[in-house]
């Protein structure tokens, strides 16, 4: 695929995915010499929605957790990985858990209720935590990348595809897709940006060029048997079914079965 686009064997290519564990694997997969970039995109996505539950924490533990601490520890990890600093980052949800867990463990020894907002803290910071480990290899110092003018995200892809595909699978859009009605157009759109429309109804439909040789050849062969009147409208009504049959032959082949009447 990357061959059929241009890519030479040696040539360096950098590779931007959200890190899921389908594709962690592709970029080495298609390409020996790939770079694979944690999409800053995913990893700002998923800090915003460990802020969200945060935003809505209030409570007073006598380890002092608070919301502020909550959402400035998580600022400080975003700072970290913009850096590329992994260990520190993963240092610092190790250590806000902690402190969770101990809020957590008060909640239990005082005969309360754990805090329904800080277990699912908890929670969403061990995945995340599980997701930085998973893809420590390929996070990089974004912030010099952007400096550098370099790809650090494909969020202007995600936006677009999120803006147009949500538009089409609403119920009160009147032209609605379905999903394999979707799924059939992008297999379509993906194939005539890359110019290979033409090559992949070939493999799709192998026959249907033979067909239509056959159908042209039949529809000379049924012209040429017909016999044009001397003039008038008639005349141009047959001449015009000619044109039409022959259309796809080219202006020579028109012109000589023309003066052949």
């Amino acid at each position: 695929m990357l061959e059929s686009q241009g890519v030479l064997p040696r040539q360096h290519v950098t590779f931007l995915s959200d890190g899921g564990d389908t594709v962690r694997e592709l970029p080495a997969f298609l390409h020996p010499h790939a770079e694979h970039i944690l999409d800053w995109f995913h990893i700002g996505m998923r800090l915003e929605q460990l802020s969200q539950p945060a935003r809505a924490f209030c409570g007073a533990y006598d380890c002092l957790m608070t919301k502020d601490k909550i959402l400035r520890e998580l600022e400080r990890v975003r700072w970290l990985l913009w850096h590329g600093n992994v260990f520190r980052a993963a240092e610092t949800l190790t250590d806000l858990m902690d402190e969770l867990d101990g809020a957590l463990e008060e909640d239990r020894a005082a005969g309360r209720p754990a805090h329904i907002v800080l277990k699912q803290l908890a929670r969403a910071l061990e995945e995340f935590g599980t997701y930085l480990n998973n893809n420590a290899s390929g996070i990089v110092n974004y912030g010099e990348r952007y400096r550098c003018g370099e790809r650090i995200s494909t969020g202007f892809v995600e936006s677009t595809i999120n803006q147009v595909i949500g538009k089409r699978f609403v119920k009160r859009q009147q032209m609605r897709w379905t999903p394999q009605g979707a799924h059939l157009l992008l297999q379509v759109r993906v194939h005539a940006l890359n110019d290979e429309l033409h090559t992949a109804f070939k493999r799709w439909y192998p026959d249907l060029g033979h067909r239509r040789e056959g159908k042209l050849a039949a529809s000379e062969r049924c012209a040429r048997s017909w016999t044009i009147p001397s003039g008038g409208r008639e005349s141009s009504a047959c001449l015009a079914a000619i044109r039409l049959t022959f259309w796809q032959r080219g202006s020579d082949a028109l012109s000589s079965t023309e003066k052949q009447w």
